[in-house]
């Protein structure tokens, strides 16, 4: 095989997101739309708690996909090729999420697993340097032990599929926050992912304007071509105004105020991977939100039922909570994540 030359990144050189990052969001807004969808479509506290565990499964192939090109230069075709792999599995999972629960459990977990063990695999060919070796040996180890409870779950109906599906990502978020613990590899260090925080702030950035895109394309689907009644036109007018509030608060606020948080941490590369966890929360929130908007919208004369009001309030109160957490570098846990 060829050397890695062209293909790993060089610490010195451009770290600047790639118009091909941009493209693959275009995917994860997808998924965004089709769980506020199916959210709005059931809001139901089980419905809730699916819509989490299908969210947190596409945000950790969100945030592994962009944190691994801080290594690897998507401008080389030889590292374009594991974004093409993630955006096509990514796509297959978002048309299974409405039926994931039901009769397309399956096609979601075979998909998101081959994104899982092909990115992983193939980044440990393609960079063929040893820390880079080990980084994804972790993950495949991880993704190995999760991918029976994936599996399991796809052939079960109903509650256990849940239950199954909530200990597999539960399993995932615990190995990275721990830093993939593996026999006789250890513990994965910050300095192993490179990460530059300049870069990483402005994915960071990017992924939240996609998100609040969403929150927008969700409202303006739900009032539709017919049924302009004054009603729906003022609640559609409130969700506009809401998302963009939120964009205020994010931009000139935490997201202003991301790169220099990242500056002035003592462990910058631990705190990339930290504030990935506020923007989730965040996105959660969006989510809720315009899950909230659509059902307001559909019918906003309806007499509103206790699951709207957990749904609505609850998305709002998750932003905020998650804006909070992005700011300072004083809240970033101790690593405890050396070889």
């Amino acid at each position: 095989m060829a050397d890695d030359v062209g293909v790993v990144r060089e610490a010195t050189g451009e770290h600047r997101p790639a118009f091909l990052e941009l493209f693959f969001d275009l995917v994860f807004v997808l998924a965004l739309i089709v769980l506020a969808a199916n959210l709005s479509a059931t809001p139901t506290g089980l419905a809730a708690v699916q819509t989490l565990i299908l969210f947190l499964a596409f945000s950790l192939v969100w945030a592994l996909t962009s944190w691994a090109a801080d290594t690897f230069n998507l401008n080389h075709p030889r590292g374009q090729v594991q974004v093409f792999w993630v955006m096509t599995g990514s796509l297959v999972m978002s048309t299974a999420v409405p039926q994931s629960f039901d009769r397309r459990g399956l096609l979601f977990v075979v998909a998101y697993l081959a994104i899982h063990f092909g990115s992983s695999t193939y980044l440990a060919v393609a960079g063929r340097q040893h820390v880079l070796r080990i980084r994804n040996r972790r993950i495949l180890f991880w993704v190995s032990i999760s991918g029976t409870a994936w599996l399991a779950g796809a052939f079960v109906p109903g509650t256990p599929r849940t239950a199954l599906w909530a200990l597999a990502i539960s399993i995932e978020y615990g190995a990275a926050v721990l830093g993939w613990p593996t026999p006789r590899l250890g513990r994965s260090s910050d300095w192993e992912w490179k990460l530059v925080g300049e870069r990483v702030a402005e994915r960071y950035r990017e992924l939240m304007v996609i998100a609040l895109g969403m929150s927008i394309f969700i409202a303006a689907l739900t009032v539709g071509p017919e049924n302009h009644t004054a009603h729906r036109l003022a609640a559609f007018g409130v969700a506009f105004a809401t998302s963009v509030l939120m964009w205020r608060i994010y931009i000139f606020r935490a997201g202003e105020a991301l790169p220099d948080a990242i500056v002035a941490s003592p462990d910058p590369s631990r705190f990339c991977q930290f504030a990935v966890v506020g923007h989730l929360v965040m996105i959660a929130g969006l989510i809720l939100t315009a899950a909230g908007t659509a059902l307001v919208i559909n019918d906003p004369l309806d007499r509103p039922h206790p699951n709207w009001g957990a749904v609505m309030l609850g998305g709002p109160a998750l932003f905020l909570a998650g804006a909070s957490r992005t700011r300072s570098p004083s809240r970033v846990p101790s690593a405890g994540r050396r070889t």
